[in-house]
C-alpha cells in the first residue's frame, strides 16, 4: 500500500506554524530558506554564518543554522553575565512567576514542539510528546518544591550556567535543566546541538524570553566555541551531556579551575542474566528498551548471559527484536484522516546518515573479527514513502560474542545494535558488565533477589535495577554515573538545585578529583 505524509505534518506546514508562533526568532536567506536567529545580548539577532540543517527523516534541508564565531560568543557570554547579576537579585516569588509564565506558553505550543522533534531528530510522535511533557511536568514539580530546596540559605552561582547538551532530548534534558537553573537564580546559556533540535529549541527559547527569563541560545562549532563556553571566567558552571570523547575534552579544560561542573559521558549499560526464569517479564522490558533506536544514555545495548541460559534467553529475545517497528514517523495509509493516531513506532531514523553508516561499519567490523550475527535486520517492508531517502535508517542487529578489539565490545553503539556476551561464573558476569569502566545504569535479571543485591554492589553503575531497568528518572530521583561515565556534581531532584547554587551544609554528591560521594539511588 502506498504511503503518504499525515495531513498537516509536512515540514512546510510545521515550519510555518513555528514562524507564526515566534516570528522574532526567524529570518530568511536570499534563496528563501528560513534561517534561525541567535538569542544573544538580550534579543534575537541575525548574526552568524548560515549552514544548512538536514532532517534524518528523509535527508531534506529544514533550515539554516546561523553559526557564531568565538568573538561573538564572548560578547554573548559577557552580556549573559551581566543579566545573571540582575537575575540573581530577583526575588524567588518573581522567578517562580516568570518560569510559570514560560511553562504556560510552552504548554500552549506542546504539539508544535513535539512535531518539530519528529522532523528534526526523527522521534516517533509518542516519544516526541513524552520528551516535551517530561520537561514541562518536571519543571512544574520544581516550582512547587523550590522554596524548600533553597530554605537552607542556598544562593545562585557567581555566574551563568553554560549548557552544552546532545541532540537526543532537547526538551526533557536541556530545556528542563535550564528552567530549573533559572528558577534557582541563574542566567543560562545554551549551545544549540549541531546535529538536531535547533528549531524546537529556538521556539522554546523565544517563549522563555517572552516570559522575561535571562536565557541565551547560540549556535556554532563546538570546537570553536568550547573555549568560550567552558573556560570563560564569567561562567559559573558548565553542564555537559554527551559522549566520552567530547566530555573528556571539557573535563580536561576544567582541570585547572574550580568551576562547578556536571559532565555526563555515557557508558556501556548492561543487563546481566543469571539463574533467571521469568522470561515474559524480561521480554516486556527489552521491547520497551528499543524506543528511539536506543539513542539515549540509559539504553541497554549489552546482555551478559549465563551459558546455561543462552538458549532460553534467545528463545525469548530474538522474537522481541524481530517485533520492533521502525520507519518514517509520519507515513500513513490513504485511509488515514485527521484525528487518527500517528504511526506507533519504536523508532525512526538515527540522527544522521553519517551516524547510520558509522554504526553499520562497526557491525561489519565486529563480524569480520569473529562476532556471530544472530540478527541483521533489513529495511525491506518498513513503512517508507515512495522514493524517500532512507540513508539514516538502521534495522536492529544482534551480535553474539563481539571480539575484544572491536569498538562494540567496550563502547556504547547509540543505535539499535545489541551485543551478547556469554559467561560461566559470577566473576565473569561482573567483569563483562563493567567493561566500559563506569556506566549510568545497569540491571540484573535473577530469580534470587538477595543474590542479585550482593552482585549489584560490585557493578560500576550509578543505578542498578533488579529484574527491571533503570532510567534517568524524574522529579526527586537523583542521577549520575560511576567511573568514567560522569565527572562533577550529580543532578536530579534536590541535587540539581544544589549543583547550581552555593551555600548550605555539607559537600556536593558527585565524582570529583579529590573525592566521590554517592546518594541513595
Amino acid at each position: 500500500m502506498a504511503l503518504r505524509l499525515a495531513d498537516g505534518t509536512s515540514w512546510s506546514d510545521t515550519l510555518a506554524r513555528a514562524v507564526a508562533a515566534t516570528p522574532e526568532a526567524f529570518g530568511t536567506a536570499p534563496d528563501g530558506t528560513a534561517t534561525l536567529h541567535n538569542l544573544v545580548e538580550g534579543g534575537w539577532r541575525a548574526v552568524g554564518a548560515p549552514t544548512p540543517v538536514r532532517t534524518p527523516v528523509d535527508n531534506t534541508v529544514l533550515v539554516n543554522l546561523a553559526r557564531l564565531d568565538a568573538e561573538a560568543a564572548r560578547a554573548a557570554v559577557a552580556h549573559a553575565a551581566a543579566a545573571h547579576r540582575e537575575w540573581a537579585q530577583t526575588p524567588l516569588v518573581e522567578r517562580k512567576a516568570r518560569v510559570d509564565d514560560a511553562l504556560d506558553a510552552l504548554t500552549a505550543h506542546r504539539d508544535l514542539l513535539a512535531l518539530l522533534l519528529v522532523w528534526e531528530i526523527g522521534k516517533p510522535w509518542r516519544l516526541a510528546c513524552a520528551d516535551v511533557d517530561r520537561a514541562l511536568d518536571g519543571v512544574r514539580w520544581y516550582v512547587q518544591e523550590i522554596d524548600r530546596m533553597l530554605a537552607d540559605g542556598r544562593e545562585p552561582l557567581p555566574g551563568p550556567v553554560s549548557n552544552i547538551a546532545s541532540w537526543n532530548y532537547p526538551m526533557s534534558v536541556l530545556v528542563h535543566a535550564e528552567l530549573v537553573q533559572l528558577l534557582a537564580g541563574n542566567a543560562v546559556i545554551a549551545k544549540t546541538p549541531s546535529q538536531g533540535g535547533a528549531v524546537c529549541l529556538t521556539v522554546a527559547h523565544a517563549l522563555m524570553r517572552r516570559a522575561g527569563l535571562p536565557a541565551t541560545l547560540l549556535s556554532g562549532s563546538g570546537e570553536e566555541l568550547s573555549e568560550v563556553l567552558v573556560r570563560a571566567p564569567e561562567i559559573g558552571a558548565v553542564a555537559f551531556v554527551g559522549g566520552r570523547s567530547n566530555g573528556g575534552k571539557v573535563a580536561a579544560a576544567l582541570l585547572d579551575s574550580d568551576k562547578r561542573h556536571f559532565i555526563e559521558q555515557e557508558g556501556l549499560n548492561a543487563w546481566g542474566i543469571w539463574n533467571f526464569s521469568r522470561w515474559d517479564l524480561l521480554a516486556a522490558h527489552l521491547k520497551k528498551g528499543f524506543e528511539y533506536g536506543k539513542q539515549r544514555c540509559t539504553a541497554y545495548p549489552r546482555f551478559v548471559v549465563q551459558r546455561d541460559l543462552v538458549d532460553e534467553f534467545l528463545d525469548m529475545y530474538l522474537p522481541v527484536v524481530r517485533s520492533v517497528r521502525f520507519g518514517h514517523p509520519l507515513a500513513v495509509g490513504d485511509d488515514w484522516s485527521a484525528g487518527d493516531p500517528l504511526p506507533e513506532l519504536d523508532f525512526g531514523p538515527l540522527i544522521s546518515a553519517a551516524k547510520a553508516e558509522e554504526l553499520r561499519r562497526k557491525v561489519d567490523e565486529a563480524v569480520r573479527g569473529g562476532a556471530v550475527p544472530l540478527q541483521r535486520g533489513k529495511l525491506d517492508g518498513a513503512p517508507f514513502l515512495d522514493g524517500q531517502d532512507t540513508s539514516a535508517y538502521v534495522a536492529p542487529a544482534v551480535l553474539l560474542a563481539p571480539p575484544g578489539r572491536s569498538r562494540l565490545m567496550h563502547a556504547e553503539p547509540f543505535g539499535p545494535v545489541d551485543t551478547i556476551v556469554v559467561v560461566d561464573t559470577t566473576d565473569e558476569l561482573l567483569a563483562q558488565m563493567n567493561a566500559s569502566n563506569g556506566a549510568l545504569v545497569a540491571s540484573l535479571a535473577c530469580d534470587d533477589e538477595e543474590l542479585a543485591g550482593k552482585l549489584a554492589v560490585d557493578l560500576q553503575a550509578f543505578k542498578v535495577g533488579i529484574n527491571k531497568p533503570r532510567s534517568r528518572g524524574d522529579r526527586d530521583e537523583p542521577f549520575g554515573g560511576r567511573g568514567a561515565s560522569w565527572k562533577g556534581a550529580f543532578v536530579g531532584g534536590d541535587l540539581l538545585v544544589q549543583a547550581v547554587t552555593v551555600g548550605g551544609d555539607g559537600r556536593l554528591y558527585g565524582n570529583f578529583p579529590d573525592y566521590s560521594s554517592y546518594p541513595a539511588t
